[in-house]
């Protein structure tokens, strides 16, 4: 069964921002209201967007309280989640997706908004955006390839990726349903009701500021419960600014990640632009897509589906 696609935008429809996870100022949020707003969108920021409880944007009910408005807002067609950092798990229970089953809109955000990727992908069969945030908006009205990508997917532009060659590339062909996002949360929500069965799909990670031993551990943690073996493709992201002890661990994040996966005959892209660096290219978490690894590179298509 196909996953629910949100309806696409159009010019003069309105965005909304909500902020799940971290606290942001209103500084930092301008130059994405700025650059949407000249881009022909409307955007609606949730009452208590510039909260501040402690490292969180507002306590936990008020940011569930903005999110389930922004969801049951007919004039909304999409929410940004501002930032990342860490909350947006605390929030699952509050919320009442059956609401956005019957209203669908498109949901955006990487890093900690991996959590609710996989609830709304796994529980309610929608589809959302791994996509830049508006912290991350540069303020240059123009944008760059991270965001023009991301106001692409969001008003139904087909997503095709042609990648280099990469040295530990596993070459394959698959198809599957694309999900994941930062493993560090993958691997905390593993075994809880917002987890995803991997059996079939096509595995993204990514993360940042990691120990190399802890990308160890993950991996070993998905390749011991099953879930490397279940997959039919993998898709590795940037691995940003990892650290090492005193005593190196002696392989990078990409040799660690390959060792893990080198004994199952599928599909691996190292090197995939998406994650925390630039360019950070959309990815439809829930689509099915096309992977196809070659020693002449990588080929990534979505499948083209209508929405909603």
């Amino acid at each position: 069964m196909e996953n629910i696609t949100p309806p696409y935008l159009q010019p003069g429809d309105t965005i909304g921002i909500v902020a799940p996870a971290r606290f942001v100022t209103r500084e930092e949020i301008q130059p994405a209201i700025h650059l949407l707003t000249t881009s022909g969108f409307i955007v609606k920021t949730a009452p208590r967007l510039f909260s501040k409880h402690y490292q969180f944007g507002g306590t936990d009910s008020e940011r569930a309280q903005d999110l389930m408005e922004m969801i049951e807002d007919p004039s909304v067609k999409a929410i940004l989640c501002a930032r990342g950092g860490y909350g947006t798990v605390r929030l699952l229970d509050l919320l009442n997706l059956r609401k956005l089953q019957q209203n669908p809109k498109w949901i955006v955000g990487y890093s900690d908004i991996t959590s609710l990727h996989c609830y709304i992908n796994g529980w309610y069969g929608i589809e959302s955006l791994h996509a830049t945030m508006p912290i991350n908006f540069p303020t240059d009205i123009r944008g760059n390839e991270s965001t023009n990508m991301l106001l692409n997917a969001l008003m139904g532009q087909p997503l095709e990726y042609k990648l280099p060659h990469h040295p530990l590339n596993q070459y394959g062909i698959a198809t599957g349903v694309l999900i994941g996002g930062n493993l560090s949360i993958l691997s905390s929500i593993s075994g809880t009701s917002s987890d995803i069965s991997n059996m079939g799909r096509i595995l993204f990670i990514e993360d940042v500021d990691e120990y190399l031993y802890h990308i160890d551990r993950m991996m070993m943690q998905l390749k011991r419960s099953g879930k490397l073996k279940a997959l039919s493709g993998l898709i590795v992201g940037h691995f940003t600014d990892m650290k090492d002890n005193s005593i190196p661990f002696g392989s990078d994040a990409y040799e660690i990640i390959h060792s893990a996966v080198k004994d199952y005959r599928i599909p691996v892209c190292f090197g995939f632009p998406a994650g925390h660096a630039e360019p950070n290219l959309p990815l439809i978490m829930g689509r099915t897509i096309n992977l196809k690894v070659t020693d002449e590179g990588t080929h990534v298509e979505f499948k083209t589906r209508l929405s909603f």
